[in-house]
């Protein structure tokens, strides 16, 4: 009777994982043997899993000690479950306060792990959101740079290398009214890292303007959009030079493509 009160105190610690050494052993060897305290084990389980997950504050029943006396009585009838004592600490006082305090702290370190999650789940869904909310800003902003190449005023032009050598292409697709400007080349040789490619309009009248300096990538393809050009003024072509790398205010060397608007 002795040793069973014992285990009715060290299986909820056991429970709590609270015991370590030669305790600890004792009662492993004990429950394989005894199938009252292999019940109670795990209904002791069950009711600190409850109070540790519930956020109520829960109130379990001064039952623990005597289920297991009861168990003990039934498998030997000799043996008569000693009344349950009254206990001012109620079930917190059959763990004990260490094991008491324990299943609490369990229980509040697993509230604030949920919380940090949450937290954390949302702070990722406001960084997606803002992401999300920059890709359509930039989509609309691309949109607009070039929903003026799509309407009726534009004027494309194919460039061509002068002399029948068709293979690099350029085409330049202008509106006046506004200046808009867009320039695709395609299959232009690769050039010294001090030299770029110059795009000039050819006015009507006067001198070829300026309209944005690039250097073709990889596969000799380049893009120019939207330079710097007064609106209204009246294109018969357009022209590419090799120029410095930074660009000049007029034509240094012949075209290397030429298109005029028909």
């Amino acid at each position: 009777m002795a040793a069973h009160e014992q285990f009715a105190d060290d299986l909820a610690l056991y429970a709590l994982d609270a015991l370590d050494g030669p305790q600890k052993g004792v009662i492993e060897e004990h429950v394989k043997t005894c199938a009252a305290c292999r019940r109670e084990l795990e209904t002791l389980r069950g009711d600190m899993a409850l109070l540790a997950l519930s956020a109520s504050g829960p109130h379990p029943p001064q039952r623990s000690r005597d289920r297991l006396m009861s168990a003990i009585a039934a498998d030997n009838p000799a043996v008569a479950p000693e009344p349950a004592a009254v206990s001012s600490g109620g079930w917190f006082g059959r763990l004990g306060w260490t094991a008491a305090a324990a299943v609490l702290i369990a229980g509040a370190l697993l509230m604030n792990d949920a919380k940090e999650k949450n937290a954390a789940l949302q702070r990722e869904i406001a960084g997606l959101q803002a992401k999300t909310a920059a890709q359509d800003a930039e989509l609309e902003r691309v949109r607009g740079e070039f929903a003026a190449f799509f309407g009726p005023e534009i004027q494309p032009v194919t460039l061509e290398v002068p002399n029948g050598h068709p293979q690099p292409q350029g085409k330049a697709i202008y509106v006046q009214s506004s200046g808009k400007l867009l320039f695709l080349a395609s299959n232009l040789p690769a050039l010294p890292d001090d030299k770029a490619y110059e795009l000039w309009v050819i006015p009507t009248t006067g001198n070829p303007l300026p309209a944005g300096v690039f250097r073709p990538d990889n596969k000799g393809s380049g893009l120019v959009v939207n330079p710097p050009l007064s609106a209204g003024v009246a294109a018969k072509g357009f022209a590419i030079t090799v120029e410095p790398k930074e660009g000049s205010p007029a034509p240094t060397t012949k075209p290397v493509m030429v298109g005029l608007v028909s």
